[in-house]
C-alpha cells in the first residue's frame, strides 16, 4: 500500500506550529509496512487543498489529512474531502451524541455542531479527547482519504486506538525497524565499515547521523511482525560487529538509557559537578526512571568559589591550571565522589562558546573526568572544524560523559577503538 500525509493549516506554514503529526504518522504507517511516497503541507485553502488531494490520490492508495477539522470557517478538511469523493456530508448520529455528552449544560453553536457532520459512507474515528471526529473515507479504485484532527493531543489517541486497527485489517506486511545506534564514530567512517552490507533490498541497512550522534537503520518487510524481526536480526548482528564498542544499543532511547539501568541492576552510584554544562548531564540522568536509586547529588559550580566551597577544589589549583584543565576536570569528579559517597563521581568543565576562548583554551574545549574508587580517567572533547553553537557543544559533552561511564561500566577501553 502507498500513502501520502497531506498536514492542513497556515499556521504550519508560517512556522508558528511545528509539524509533529506528521512524524507521528510516518512512524505508524512504517510499522504497518505501508510505503508513504510523500507529505505535504498546505495552507487553510479549499482550492489548494483540493488540488493537493486530487494529486496525491492519482499516485497513491492511502492518504492521510492532519487538520482542519475544528468548528471555525477556516477548518475546510472535512467539506473538501466530501466534495473530492463526492460524498456529501451527512450528520453522524454518533459523533453529535458524542458532541452533546461534551458540552453537557454548556450551548453548543452551529460551528460546533458541524463537526458532527461527516462524509457519507465514511467510518467514523470517535475523538477521546476534543470535539472532532476523524473518519475514512472510501473512494474508487479501492483508495482511501482518512482525516485526522490537528492537536496532538487529539490526534495520537485516535491513530492509536482506531486508525491503526482500521489499517491493519487492509495491509499485508509489517515492517520492523531497528535502530543501532553508537557514539564515537562519524556517519562517514560508519558508511565505510558496513558498506557490503547496505546493498541488500529486503533487510535494508541505512547510516544517518542527528543530534551529534550516528545510528545504522536496519529494516525488514514480512507478513508478520515475529517474521519481520527474525529477517532483520542476522544483519543488526552484523552491523554490531563491524562497527565494535560504539554500538550502545539497539532501540534505546539514548546514551542515559543504558547508564543508568545498569547502575540500578549493579547497585552503584554517581554523583556529578558540572560547570560548562550547566547541570544538562544531570538532567538526562534524572529523565531515567529509578534514578533516585543510583543518583543522589548532582552539583552545578559555576564559578570558582563553588568549586572551591562545595566540591573542595584547590584555589591554588584553579588560580595555577585555570577552571578549563584537566586537572581541574579530575579534582572535580573525585572530590564529588569522595565527599557524596558515590561509586562514581563526574566532573566537567570547559569553554562552551560564543565567547571565552583563547588560543591555548579554544570554544568548544571541554574536559571530562570519570573517578572510582581506584582511578581517574580523563576524556578530551576538542573543537572540530566549524563552532556548532553553544547548545551543541553541552550536550555532546554530556554525552562524552555518559559514554565513558557506559565504557566503564561495560568493561571497555576508554576511547573509541
Amino acid at each position: 500500500m502507498k500513502a501520502e500525509i497531506i498536514s492542513v493549516g497556515t499556521e504550519l506554514l508560517l512556522g508558528h506550529t511545528v509539524n509533529t503529526d506528521a512524524a507521528h504518522v510516518a512512524r505508524e504507517l512504517s510499522a504497518l509496512g505501508v510505503d508513504l511516497l510523500h507529505a505535504h503541507t498546505v495552507g487553510d485553502n479549499a482550492g489548494r487543498l483540493e488540488a493537493a488531494l486530487r494529486e496525491a490520490l492519482e499516485r497513491s492508495d492511502l492518504v492521510i489529512t492532519t487538520g482542519g477539522l475544528g468548528p471555525t470557517d477556516d477548518d475546510l478538511t472535512k467539506e473538501t474531502v466530501a466534495r473530492v469523493a463526492a460524498a456529501p456530508l451527512v450528520e453522524h448520529a454518533d459523533s453529535l451524541r458524542r458532541l452533546k455528552e461534551y458540552f453537557g449544560t454548556r450551548p453548543m453553536s452551529a460551528n460546533q455542531r458541524k463537526q458532527a457532520f461527516l462524509p457519507r459512507g465514511c467510518v467514523a474515528f470517535p475523538n477521546a479527547v476534543g470535539t472532532a471526529p476523524g473518519c475514512a473515507v472510501p473512494l474508487a479504485k479501492g483508495k482511501t482519504v482518512i482525516l485526522l484532527p490537528g492537536p496532538p493531543s487529539e490526534l495520537l489517541p485516535m491513530l492509536r486506538d482506531s486508525v491503526v486497527p482500521f489499517l491493519q485489517q487492509r495491509t499485508n506486511e509489517v515492517i520492523a525497524s531497528f535502530m543501532v545506534r553508537t557514539f564515537g564514530i562519524g556517519e562517514g567512517a560508519a558508511a565505510e565499515r558496513i558498506a557490503d552490507l547496505t546493498g541488500g533490498a529486503n533487510p535494508t541497512a541505512a547510516t544517518y547521523a542527528t543530534g551529534g550522534e550516528m545510528f545504522v537503520r536496519v529494516t525488514a518487510k514480512a507478513k508478520d511482525a515475529a517474521s519481520a524481526a527474525s529477517l532483520a536480526a542476522p544483519l543488526v548482528e552484523a552491523v554490531r560487529r563491524r562497527l565494535g564498542d560504539v554500538v550502545y544499543g539497539v532501540n534505546v532511547t539514548g546514551l542515559e538509557s543504558v547508564v543508568v539501568p545498569e547502575l540500578i541492576r549493579r547497585g552503584l552510584s554517581l554523583a556529578t559537578a558540572e560547570s560548562c554544562t550547566g547541570g544538562l548531564l544531570a538532567k538526562r540522568i534524572t529523565d531515567q526512571p529509578g534514578a533516585s536509586a543510583v543518583f543522589g547529588v548532582g552539583l552545578v559550580t559555576y564559578a570558582n568559589a563553588a568549586k572551591t566551597r562545595l566540591l573542595g577544589v584547590p584555589e591554588d589549583l584553579l588560580r595555577a591550571q585555570g577552571a578549563v584543565s584537566p586537572e581541574v576536570a579530575r579534582s572535580m569528579a573525585a572530590n564529588v565522589r569522595a565527599r557524596y559517597n558515590s561509586t562514581f563521581g563526574i566532573g566537567i568543565t570547559g569553554v562552551a562558546g560564543p565567547d571565552g576562548g583563547t588560543p591555548e583554551k579554544p570554544v568548544g574545549l571541554v574536559y571530562i573526568a570519570l573517578s572510582d574508587e581506584k582511578e581517574t580517567r580523563l576524556r578530551v572533547m576538542r573543537p572540530q572544524g566549524r563552532y556548532l553553537g553553544r547548545e551543541w557543544t553541552r550536550s555532546r559533552a554530556a554525552s562524552h560523559a555518559l559514554d565513558l561511564l557506559r565504557r566503564r561500566l561495560f568493561g571497555l577501553p576508554s576511547e573509541p577503538d
